[in-house]
């Protein structure tokens, strides 16, 4: 079954607490904190495969989660890290969360990490120093990055083969490559999109043959709105109009109505037309039918007359589509080289003082702390634990947010929001 959309939740793992132990051996006296760090949680990883070629496991499979770390032991023993979890996805696979792009695997072999696994706690024997002997501190492990991801598949193909039902496209298909598509003479034949390669002189193209567009597809009619989206990442449109329609300069300006009401990006790609199943019409009939279509399609535009059946026209069709496909590729790296030589530097922060960053909102009496670091910090502090909330105390001092807080007005009873974690200046 051909499944080209799913929802999927990905948890990635939580990182393992930190210990809080201290060496009791006999004969051994104040042996000194030994509590190990807790393991990192595992990453949700997708991986591109051009073994797999539908979405259809993620019907059955809704939560993609990977291992969490384990927590810390005796005897400075830390956790081990969680495993992570490989998901093996179908090449062209987009992945967006809350429709925001987050990846996109277009070669075969690709690995992208999803969700990142939570990084582990230290455990008490990180905080030994010679001022601090005895420290009852610990941290917790955070969790791992989750979120509902949205996974949509587009087909990756040099030419896209666009028409109304029964134009011909499964047809053409069938004889140009080895694909074995449904062929009826009745609509709506081709349920799912189908993909060939055609070999001609010393290329190929990979021709993608999508279901019978018809009018309102744009809007949801029919089946060509569920996979518009396959002819997004196509280099041609090729465009199939039946010879013996009545009024081909007609059906020719429906099609091209549904792709612009679709998107722009697709109705800008470059476009090929032909005339199918011309085999049995006389050449006055032919030429009619161009003429018809040239008060409609781009100028300069080259209109085939094609029979897939008599295998008529189909090897200059190819060569033609070869050549815009040829084209089109020489224009993206050269575009890419462009950008990559006039590219203008961005100033911006490094990793480092962007953790380090932090702002403060007042919200009436209460105060509200932004900044990854000390979040990050806020999310590893065990709030039952006194040492360890007085430790982030110490951190929001000697990286200057307590001076900013009383600089704002904060009392010592003041209640603190970081992120989720609140805390008073002074301990209560």
């Amino acid at each position: 079954m051909f499944v080209d959309t799913a929802i999927v939740q990905v948890v990635a793992g939580r990182g393992g607490n930190g210990a809080l132990n201290f060496r009791h051996e006999k004969f051994i006296d104040m042996g000194g904190p030994d509590g190990g760090d807790g393991g990192r949680g595992g990453d949700v990883v997708f991986e591109a495969s051009s073994n797999v070629n539908t979405l259809s496991d993620f019907r059955v499979q809704q939560e993609l989660k990977a291992e969490d770390g384990q927590s810390g032991g005796k005897q400075k023993k830390h956790g081990r890290a969680g495993d992570d979890i490989i998901v093996k996805v179908p090449v062209g696979t987009l992945v967006l969360n809350d429709g925001v792009p987050v990846a996109d695997l277009v070669t075969h072999g690709q690995q992208i990490i999803i969700a990142k696994g939570g990084d582990g706690g230290f455990g008490n024997a990180h905080f030994k120093s010679s001022t601090r002997q005895a420290p009852r501190v610990f941290e917790l492990g955070e969790a791992g990055d989750e979120f509902e991801a949205k996974l949509e598949l587009k087909l990756l193909a040099d030419v896209g083969l666009v028409g109304f039902p029964n134009a011909g496209k499964s047809t053409l298909l069938s004889v140009i490559t080895k694909a074995r598509p449904e062929i009826a003479d009745y609509e709506f034949t081709t349920l799912s999109p189908n993909l060939g390669v055609a070999d001609i002189d010393d290329s190929s193209l990979l021709i993608a043959d999508i279901p019978g567009l018809i009018e309102g597809a744009s809007e949801g009619k029919g089946l060509g709105d569920a996979f518009l989206r396959h002819i997004e990442r196509t280099s041609v449109v090729l465009h199939l109009i039946d010879a013996y329609t009545e009024d081909p300069a007609e059906a020719y300006a429906k099609i091209r109505h549904e792709l612009e009401k679709y998107s722009k990006t697709v109705a800008a790609l470059p476009e090929v037309i032909a005339l199918t199943k011309v085999e049995g019409l006389d050449k006055d009939v032919i030429a009619m039918q161009r003429e018809s279509l040239q008060t409609v399609v781009p100028k300069n535009a080259v209109i085939f007359a094609i029979s897939s059946v008599a295998h008529i026209g189909t090897t200059d069709l190819l060569r033609e589509l070869l050549k815009v496909v040829k084209t089109v590729r020489k224009a993206k790296e050269d575009a890419e080289a462009v950008e990559e030589e006039t590219g203008i530097p961005v100033i911006q922060l490094n990793d480092t003082e962007l953790l380090a960053a932090w702002s403060i909102e007042k919200d009436g009496k209460e105060y509200i702390v932004h900044g990854d670091k000390i979040e990050k910090f806020a999310r590893r502090t065990e709030v039952t634990n006194v040492h360890a909330m007085n430790r982030l105390r110490d951190i929001m001092r000697k990286i200057g947010i307590t001076h900013e807080l009383i600089r704002q007005g904060a009392k010592s009873t003041s209640p603190i929001h970081i992120g989720k974690l609140t805390l008073t200046l002074v301990e209560q």
